[in-house]
């Protein structure tokens, strides 16, 4: 056996992995009452110990003041007693929800008396790759465990305090419950290596599932071998047509934008048809920068408003995540439709209009998961969507897409009764 061979078989990943593989046929017959009692029970100990769990979190807030992390990603990363409080209200709103596993999705009868009945079934050990938020070691685990999947979790460098003291008090919920502590596996190597191994960990892990910036998931979508389910980034635009309500368009493009614009439903380009834009651009640009965006526009956006900075040509396929909008004056929704097409990244898209017309056009051709007439991109979201958490919001088309809840995390089996039959 070689040396790099046994390095990888003795590794932290793999380790953990094998543990949850173990773990999973019996999660998977589980009751749901069962799972139910555990989720109950992890949300009442995320509630107890807060305050461990803050004070790890500020490990990581001080750790990444220090390395220069934006003021907005440390809002992702900044856990409250509010925030905790609402990561097990996120658990007990999954306990509430119907257990998928188990549903007949079919059932009929051939004509040689075979009885076959389609069921939902866990899909196994799912990976969660992921970066700054510590709410999704707690959502994941949720939901992976209402489903009967086991779940091997590798948060980023920025978070590892926190991570680890919720799993800690997850695994200490766990103790006392039919729910086998083995079934949620937290990897706390921090280097990029761990990261390569969760994607060749075919055998251990069934699929894999990341979340996070365009580069974290595109080197999981182009170098894994273990199947992917693929949640995008959110370079998200709003559309405001000819006919918009001003008032409504404002209140929808301040919202999308700076109500949380580190998270990936956030707006990051505001298309603006040049009727509305002669009309009302200058104020709408007085209301972004009162509230601290920096802007930056095409020619005919600066001509209206000098003040703004001059958007390049890379500034329309970036994800700010930050307190920075682009925008572009337009003449017509087919042009509005073609940015869309040419800069979006299949999340969420929205049109704030009046012609009922341009609306369903656009809710018909916009190619994405999410997609709004007269209502803000921060909704694509599985609490808004009555989904609990989610575990992602998917922006493929394959098994799932939009926020992922309890069904997306499952597959399905055939289970077929017979009295004999055999085929001639």
């Amino acid at each position: 056996m070689s040396m790099l061979k046994q390095e990888t078989e003795a590794s932290e990943v793999v380790a953990k992995a094998s543990l949850a593989r173990q773990a999973a046929p019996r999660l998977g017959w589980l009751a749901t009452e069962q799972k139910n009692e555990a989720l109950l029970r992890m949300a009442d100990a995320l509630e107890a110990e807060y305050e461990s769990i803050v004070a790890a979190n500020a490990e990581d807030i001080s750790r990444g003041r220090k390395n220069g992390i934006s003021e907005s990603l440390l809002d992702r990363l900044s856990l409250s007693r509010e925030r905790i409080a609402a990561m097990a209200e996120g658990l007990r709103q999954i306990v509430a929800l119907p257990d998928p596993i188990g549903e007949t999705l079919a059932e009929f009868e051939r004509p040689n008396g075979l009885k076959i009945r389609q069921v939902r079934v866990p899909l196994g050990v799912v990976g969660i790759i992921y970066e700054a938020r510590p709410n999704v070691t707690v959502d994941a685990a949720g939901l992976c465990l209402k489903t009967g999947n086991a779940v091997v979790l590798r948060g980023g460098s920025s978070a590892i305090s926190s991570n680890k003291r919720i799993v800690e008090v997850l695994h200490e919920a766990l103790r006392r419950t039919e729910v086998p502590q083995d079934a949620l596996q937290l990897v706390q190597d921090p280097s990029r290596s761990s990261v390569d191994q969760m994607l060749k960990l075919n055998g251990l892990l069934d699929v894999l599932i990341p979340r996070g910036g365009a580069s974290l998931i595109q080197n999981v979508v182009m170098n894994a071998t273990v199947p992917v389910i693929e949640t995008g980034a959110g370079i998200c635009h709003t559309y405001i047509d000819d006919s918009a309500d001003y008032e409504m368009a404002l209140a929808i493009a301040l919202n999308a934008k700076v109500q949380r614009p580190s998270v990936c439903n956030a707006m990051e380009t505001l298309l603006v048809h040049e009727q509305f834009a002669e009309r009302h651009l200058p104020s709408l640009a007085q209301a972004f920068t009162e509230r601290n965006v920096e802007l930056r526009g095409d020619d005919e956006a600066r001509r209206l408003v000098p003040s703004m900075n001059k958007a390049e040509a890379a500034d329309w396929d970036t994800e700010y995540n930050d307190y920075i909008l682009n925008i572009r004056v337009v003449s017509h929704i087919d042009e509005a439709l073609e940015h869309i097409r040419r800069h979006g990244t299949k999340h969420s898209e929205c049109i704030v209009t009046e012609n009922a017309d341009h609306a369903e056009r656009f809710l018909q051709e916009v190619d994405a998961a999410a997609v709004y007439h007269n209502a803000s991109t921060r909704f694509t979201d599985g609490f808004e969507f009555g989904f609990g958490a989610e575990i992602g919001i998917s922006t493929q088309k394959l098994h799932a897409r939009g926020p992922m809840g309890l069904p997306a995390l499952t597959s399905s089996k055939y289970r077929i009764v017979g009295n004999g039959q055999i085929r001639g």
